[in-house]
């Protein structure tokens, strides 16, 4: 396995997390008051956004030939800090 697939493969696990995470503020949410479920759709709409971008820079590194990956990875890398950041802000809004 190349760098380049084990990279992938390390992204795709965790988008797998970010997803389980937005499925538990999902459900959370169902179970709230009216008023803080509106706080919690927000959120999760922020999170979606934010998952969305690591999802595009995954597809455009996953295109990109095998010399110019490594080019694409600071991108996937920036989005995915922005996406663990959103990740850990929801949970301590809501804690």
């Amino acid at each position: 396995m190349s760098k380049r697939d084990a990279y992938v493969d390390k992204v795709k696990a965790k988008l797998d997390e970010w997803n389980a995470e937005i499925d538990k503020l999902n459900a959370k949410a169902r179970a709230a008051e009216a008023s803080s479920r509106v706080e919690y759709d927000e959120q999760i709409e922020r999170l979606k956004k934010h998952r969305s971008d690591v999802q595009r820079e995954l597809e455009d590194l996953q295109q990109a030939s095998r010399d110019a990956w490594g080019d694409f990875q600071k991108g996937v890398e920036s989005a995915w800090d922005s996406m663990d950041k959103a990740v850990r802000d929801a949970w301590k809004h809501f804690r």
